[in-house]
């Protein structure tokens, strides 16, 4: 008995560390701004796959952004970066025309990193070209959903910010976009260590967002600025940790808002949390005088804000307690005024919270912060205002928190931005579609391990597929997803390796609830978090649905004088290609050919004007009904039994070699080759040696198939091929039949259905027939085709 191929036609060894055939010498060094022209060809180092390599340097630092694009005409080109810390990082196609590379990396330690340019297959040779930039956004909002192209004078943004000289720019179609969908325009700013900034994004076109990346882990994200009570402009503040270039990103908060903007940069700046709301973490820099006084836990102080106190830039009036605090403590902070709103900071050892209201306080002024120390230190605490100016007395408190931080946390900082208005999320109520911006924060829930936990909810229902994406600059983001009966799905790590992407089809109706939480205990800062309807996997969202499906289908009963004949064998064919169009996806250019009909000629005729038409984004497939035969000829590779595979038609044969040229002439998405015929497994050898197709067949390759009379169908393959592709093979439900799925529900048909059928060989032989599935180098899911009738086709027309 033949056992069931599984083969891939990938290099599998490009996924992971490629091995040499011998040491690589870096040809030069690159730098961030630079290019290359580079010649793969014989003589250059090679992968044990066979791929040529050209190897370069690049010294990096930690933090920085790197991204490398590579280029060729020649050959499909691919990418790979090696460094410290065994980082390695690998890309095929950037995302433009499927042949290019590209790679927007951040840089995890300072060292010498060596990028390869080489070449998707083994052997490719020619020209190419390298070029590499200092920006790129690895981590924050994500990678980049495409590598960044020329922009018209239309679509002007981007270039070397001067400190105090406002800048103007426009997001546009061509601007760089991010994997969320948002256009970015990258400017550049010179920074010295120590020093403050002040970044300004302002635009009536879109809701405007900010992100600064440079060397030492600056990683600082802001949405709306905290001056500006309910406004959309962005303004964020950071102190430079490293002498160099910082990376600022100009972007908008929704995907693809588009619009002019005025950006500016400025040293110094006020405190940022003088402003509404819960500020952006790791953004308050604290007093640089010595502190006002000292406090105990336990201990309650008066003081008053007013002339003679030192002011922030902005104005407010501030005075800071010292706390000597150990790791664990968790503390009740409370400041209390009736002659202002105050305003509470405390900064210390790997802690910075701020606090506006109470959240406790029935609508009162009153601010109030529960804190768990992370480690031994001092802490300063600075009591002020909310506005500029206001004076008066206060009384600010330090207790033990003693386990009440759970009653009197702070509310779910979190809101969903509904069209441009900030509405608060009730309960944590949200709805699929919705994107949600919120803070970790100490006080919040926290996990057994530490962890501290904003809760969500929504309505699903079986079959909806959903994408659960959490991003963060701040902390290394985790997703939980409950479904109703209580099963857990986690997420760390997306694509980027950082923020969490969680892709699943929903398995039952009810409510869903996700924990947004951070990789390690204790990690807080600002995230913005979606549930998003979802088309899949990139590739399978680049699936098109509508009449995508270019088949031949041929099925002969009436076989004259050339054999017996069939029942039900011409109806296979015809009963596929009502299903196909009942379903909407079959293409009007697709053939039925039946038993006159159904010639050698009639057969190459319909590939010539199939193939033809059929194009990279859709899907072909020949189905053959009828009788199947086995021929004597010499043993090879590819024929290891002596003996060649045909399909019968009216006058004359296809034989398995001759059907392997007419699928080298295809140039589509995926195409799909199922025979319904004795002896049809001898045609995966010949067939499914190539990228992109799939075979499925009713018998081995040295055993009969027989007619499935139970079912008034000439095969079972035939009969449970149609009502795979009419949905049933849908076994997620969220409306495609990918490859695994159609792979599974035919094996489970055949084991139900099929298992006791017998079956023979040539010379007589018995056994029972069984399926041939070779899905080549099919992945698992890729899509075969997209169901018409569940209205999130992509594309469809």
């Amino acid at each position: 008995m033949r056992n069931v191929l599984f083969s891939t036609a990938l290099s599998l060894s490009l996924a992971a560390t490629p091995l040499l055939t011998g040491p690589a010498i870096a040809q030069q060094r690159l730098q961030p701004g630079g290019s290359v022209q580079g010649d793969l060809s014989r003589g250059d180092d090679q992968l044990d796959t066979g791929e040529f390599v050209d190897v370069y340097e690049v010294q990096g630092r930690a933090g920085q952004p790197l991204s490398v694009v590579m280029r060729s005409d020649d050959f499909d080109a691919y990418l790979m970066i090696r460094g410290p810390g065994d980082f390695e990082e690998d890309n095929d196609d950037s995302g433009d025309d499927g042949t290019n590379a590209g790679l927007d990396v951040r840089l995890p330690a300072d060292g010498t990193y060596r990028i390869t340019a080489t070449s998707y297959e083994p052997g490719e040779s020619g020209r190419y070209s390298l070029s590499m930039s200092g920006g790129g956004n690895a981590g924050g909002r994500g990678a980049y959903a495409q590598a960044s192209g020329g922009r018209g004078a239309q679509n002007a943004g981007g270039g070397m910010l001067q400190p105090g000289r406002s800048a103007s720019g426009v997001l546009a179609q061509g601007d760089r976009t991010l994997q969320a969908g948002e256009f970015a325009d990258d400017w550049e700013l010179q920074v010295r260590r120590g020093q403050t900034y002040t970044i300004s994004l302002d635009a009536s076109d879109f809701d405007s967002y900010l992100m600064v990346r440079g060397a030492g882990g600056l990683s600082e994200d802001n949405d709306d600025d905290p001056g500006q009570r309910g406004g959309r402009n962005s303004r964020l503040t950071f102190t430079a940790v490293a002498d160099g270039v910082v990376n600022v990103s100009a972007t908008s908060f929704g995907s693809g808002e588009t619009g002019r903007y005025q950006i500016l940069a400025e040293q110094g700046g006020r405190a940022p949390y003088a402003g509404n709301g819960r500020p952006p973490q790791q953004n308050y820099q604290p007093p640089s005088r010595q502190a006002d006084g000292s406090i105990q836990l336990g201990q309650t102080v008066n003081g008053e804000l007013g002339q003679g106190a030192r002011q922030l830039d902005s104005g407010e009036y501030i005075n800071t307690y010292t706390l000597r605090g150990r790791r664990g403590q968790q503390l009740d902070l409370r400041l209390s005024s009736s002659a202002f709103d105050p305003y509470l900071a405390i900064q210390g050892p790997g802690l910075s919270e701020f606090n506006d209201d109470d959240p406790d306080g029935d609508g009162a002024l009153d601010s109030r912060l529960f804190v768990t120390l992370p480690q031994d230190g001092d802490y300063q605490i600075t009591a002020t205002s909310y506005a500029s100016g206001e004076a008066g007395a206060y009384r600010l408190g330090v207790f033990p928190a003693d386990g009440r931080a759970s009653q009197g946390r702070p509310r779910q900082d979190s809101y969903v931005d509904d069209r441009g208005r900030r509405q608060d999320v009730r309960g944590g109520n949200i709805s699929i579609g919705d994107t949600v911006g919120g803070a970790l924060q100490s006080g919040d829930e926290q996990l057994d391990s530490g962890e501290y936990v904003d809760t969500f909810t929504f309505s699903g229902r079986r079959g909806q597929r959903v994408a659960a994406e959490l991003t963060s600059s701040a902390f290394d983001a985790y997703i939980i997803l409950t479904t109703p009966s209580g099963e857990q799905i986690d997420n760390d790590d997306g694509e980027d390796g950082t923020n969490s992407r969680l892709d699943t089809v929903l398995q039952e109706e009810g409510e869903y609830q996700v924990m947004v939480t951070s990789f390690a205990a204790g990690e807080t800062g600002s995230y913005r978090f979606s549930v998003s309807p979802s088309q899949g996997s990139p590739r399978q969202a680049s699936v098109q649905g509508g009449p995508r499906v270019f088949a031949i289908m041929v099925g002969i009963s009436e076989y004259g004088d050339v054999a017996n004949d069939l029942p039900y064998t011409d109806e296979d064919a015809e009963k596929l290609a009502e299903t196909l169009q009942r379903g909407g996806v079959l293409n009007p250019s697709s053939v039925v050919l039946t038993n006159a009909e159904a010639t050698v000629g009639g057969v190459r005729r319909a590939f010539q004007q199939v193939a033809r038409q059929a194009g990279p984004d859709d899907l072909f497939l020949f189905f053959f009904s009828g009788h199947g035969s086995q021929e004597d000829a010499q043993t090879s590779a590819q024929e290891p039994d002596g003996r060649t595979e045909s399909i019968v038609l009216r006058d004359g044969e296809i034989t398995d070699q001759e059907m392997a040229q007419l699928f080298d002439g295809l140039n589509t998405r995926l195409s799909l080759l199922v025979l319904d015929s004795c002896f049809s497994g001898g045609f995966a050898r010949n067939v499914v040696d190539r990228p992109g197709v799939m075979g499925l067949f009713s018998s081995e390759e040295d055993l009969t198939s027989a007619v499935a009379d139970k079912f008034e169908a000439g095969g079972y393959l035939s009969h449970f091929l149609r009502t795979g592709l009419a949905g049933a093979g849908d076994v997620d439900g969220d409306g495609m039949v990918t490859a695994g799925e159609l792979a599974t529900y035919l094996r489970r048909q055949f084991v139900a259905e099929v298992e006791n059928v017998e079956s023979e060989t040539m010379d007589g032989q018995r056994n029972y027939q069984n399926l041939v599935i070779d899905r080549g180098g099919v992945q698992v899911d890729d899509v075969v085709l997209r169901l018409a009738s569940n209205g999130s086709n992509a594309g469809s027309h």
